[in-house]
């Protein structure tokens, strides 16, 4: 997902970090907030709905 992001968005994205965490955890933030937890809706994410919600404004 990380080379499919930067394939699209290339220098517009300021920062793109992938944490590894305890339990499966897989969180998704924007600017500081929270767009996607894999915790709260028990799945993982789709790209193309964490290309919507990046595009749209927080």
């Amino acid at each position: 997902m990380a080379s499919a992001l930067l394939e699209k968005y290339g220098n517009t994205v300021q920062s793109l970090a992938l944490i590894p965490s305890g339990g499966g955890v897989y969180e998704v933030m924007k600017n500081e907030n929270l767009i996607f937890s894999k915790k709260a809706e028990e799945r993982f994410p789709e790209l193309d709905e964490i290309i919507e919600s990046l595009e749209k404004p927080v």
